[in-house]
């Protein structure tokens, strides 16, 4: 009779785990496998993507370098197209009503909204009914709001006119007269999309500590000072990007001159995509207005990586 550990000594090993090349071949396996199916998944939007964003992208740099007629093919004239851009007394008008547009936007589009917001902040009733009314004119359409503006601004039947008369006031030519008709279109511009950015303002205004508040107030600082000292800096970054996205919309307003001024008067209101519009479907000069598109970007390009690289020196 053997003793228990002769038994053990003469019984198989138990066979251990094995390790090694196997499980890593199954980790890269099931890697790839998963890789595979999420790209799969998500080819059918990649190819939207592409084909809606990347491909009009590329086509309109190659346009801009092209004569196109849509009867012959393209024909490569090289910076023909830039040259006779800058020649156009329309382009250097169209770039300083747009920035004449961008600055008074900057000035009631960006302060409104920011003031509307600690008004809402502020209150204590009726917060939810205010907040649908300032977004209210976001739902329109553009081109319903500007034609409801349009009708404001009527010089004989319009509401404005027919206030200001009620209270014994002379009327204006609001969209007639090349001194009111830019700043009546900021008006409309300002008065649509400030419902977004207001919201944006007032979310940013609630993650800010009560704590804050109180101490400023116990150092005697009034209500202007605990705006500037307190809910400026604390919203500082909220503001950032929204004054970087706002330049950036504000530089390619269309709707509002297009339906209510057609750029008049005097060329008052011709802005940059209001005259690409017109090389492209009014003059059929494809590749002029490919060449103006491209230079709107890269102006939005430069602008945007400036204001980036800025923005975090100051941080």
């Amino acid at each position: 009779m053997s003793s228990p550990r002769s038994a053990s000594l003469l019984a198989p090993p138990v066979p251990l785990p094995r390790t090694g090349r196997a499980p890593a071949r199954a980790r890269t396996r099931r890697r790839i496998t998963e890789n595979a199916t999420a790209y799969g998944m998500l080819s059918l939007a990649l190819v939207v993507f592409a084909g809606f964003s990347w491909y009009p992208l590329v086509r309109g740099v190659l346009l801009s370098f092209q004569q196109v007629d849509f009867v012959g093919p393209p024909v490569w004239v090289g910076l023909d197209n830039f040259t006779r851009l800058v020649r156009d007394p329309l382009f250097g008008i169209a770039w300083r009503n747009t920035l004449e547009f961008t600055g008074l936007a900057l000035v009631f589009g960006f302060v409104v909204p920011f003031l509307t917001a600690v008004l809402l902040n502020e209150m204590r009733h009726a917060r939810a009914y205010f907040r649908l009314l300032v977004y209210l004119p976001v739902m329109l359409p553009p081109v319903v709001t500007a034609l409801l503006w349009r009708w404001f601004y009527d010089p004989g039947s319009g509401l404005f006119n027919s206030a200001l008369h009620a209270v014994g006031l002379p009327g204006s030519h609001w969209l007639d007269s090349s001194s009111t008709a830019m700043l009546s279109l900021v008006f409309v511009s300002t008065w649509a999309n400030m419902g977004s950015t207001t919201l944006i303002y007032l979310a940013a205004l609630q993650t800010i500590p009560g704590e804050l508040y109180e101490a400023a107030e116990i150092d005697g600082a009034g209500v202007f000072r605990r705006l500037w000292h307190v809910t400026v800096p604390q919203t500082r970054f909220v503001l950032l990007v929204l004054l970087l996205l706002q330049i950036v919309a504000t530089m390619q307003v269309f709707t509002e001159p297009y339906v209510m001024t057609g750029g008049g008067p005097d060329d008052s209101t011709v802005t940059v995509l209001l005259l690409l519009y017109r090389y492209a479907f009014v003059y059929n000069d494809f590749g002029t207005a490919s060449a103006m598109s491209l230079l709107l970007f890269a102006a939005l390009a430069v602008f945007s990586v400036a204001y980036v690289r800025l923005t975090k020196r100051t941080d």
